[in-house]
């Protein structure tokens, strides 16, 4: 069985991807979006969310990113669920592989694959995610509104967290499985002048435990003594970092010293022509539902005006990222 030949494929879904899904449909592109193991990305994951603009009492997750492939649906983009093996960026077409098996030719390439966020791997933890287990501090921070949460993690971001979610929480405990920080010196002097932020360090998590359907307690090894405790909490925050999903690309992208795929000044064109990254896979900083549905707007255009043999997009790269 020959190659499918497209003009436009999207790698991924979530709000960049099905964004640009949008923008490319309505432009008679025709795109074939490729859908993950992870239908929609990591909003599928959680519950409200109300920071959204236009729905102003909020909308849960899975609602969102389902209205949106709907959308993308109604003017024409078409949806294959699969993981995307290996890609060929060496000339154009470019070939994609899905599931080791489906094989597509297509003249532009939007990747949105996101970024996961790293997990302990723990008991508990992945099923209660949504329950109690969050990964986005700036998400779902609002819910725990005077209640007692954890952050577990030690660097920078994880203070970052910490410190932000003290204005919703009675009380944040940082979680880390050193005496020492990585965090560099003022993000832990902030957070050490915090009152709300209290300490619990050199301790190993082992498990989340329910309690009533939701988070109740963490369970941690002491690593000096090896006792085991059980410490009473109703939410809690991994902030260990992400991991952007570029391992398919096989190193044919440039990608920063993280992994992220680098793009050129405030366009989303990558190191390959013909080929787009948008969302998380392409912004360590943001991570917000907003602009990665920015960022697939973009990819869209960018894939238009190249398909149109327009060297406008080229121009459009007056913020230099050297």
């Amino acid at each position: 069985m020959g190659s499918k030949h497209l003009r436009v494929m999207i790698l991924g879904t979530g709000p960049a991807g099905l964004t640009a899904a949008i923008y490319a449909a309505r432009a008679n592109l025709a795109p074939l979006v490729i859908e993950g193991n992870e239908p929609g990305g990591q909003l599928t994951l959680t519950s409200e969310v109300e920071n959204f603009p236009g729905f102003e009492n909020g909308i849960m997750g899975p609602e969102l990113m389902n209205n949106m492939r709907n959308q993308a649906e109604r003017f024409g983009a078409e949806f294959a669920t699969g993981w995307v093996t290996s890609v060929n960026l060496s000339q154009r077409p470019f070939q994609v592989t899905v599931n080791d098996e489906d094989e597509y030719e297509a003249d532009a390439l939007i990747v949105s694959t996101g970024a996961s966020a790293r997990l302990l791997g723990i008991k508990g933890e992945t099923e209660l995610i949504g329950r109690g287990v969050s990964t986005c501090a700036t998400c779902d921070g609002f819910f725990y509104r005077n209640k007692r949460i954890m952050v577990i993690g030690g660097g920078d971001s994880a203070m970052e967290e910490a410190t932000f979610l003290t204005k919703f929480a009675s009380e944040v405990t940082i979680v880390h499985r050193r005496n020492e920080l990585r965090a560099s010196k003022f993000m832990q002097e902030r957070a050490r002048e915090n009152p709300k932020i209290k300490w619990l360090l050199n301790v190993t998590p082992v498990a989340v435990h329910e309690r009533e359907r939701k988070v109740g307690a963490l369970e941690v090894v002491d690593n000096a003594s090896g006792e085991t405790r059980m410490v009473d909490t109703e939410g809690i925050f991994v902030s260990i970092g992400h991991s952007p999903n570029t391992g398919f690309l096989n190193g044919q992208l440039k990608l920063d010293g993280a992994g992220y795929i680098v793009t050129e000044g405030v366009t989303t064109t990558t190191s390959v022509e013909g080929v787009f990254a948008c969302g998380d896979v392409m912004d360590p900083c943001y991570r917000q539902a907003i602009t990665a549905a920015g960022s697939g707007c973009k990819a869209a255009l960018d894939v238009e005006k190249f398909l149109e043999g327009s060297a406008a997009h080229s121009n459009w790269s007056l913020a230099s990222t050297t």
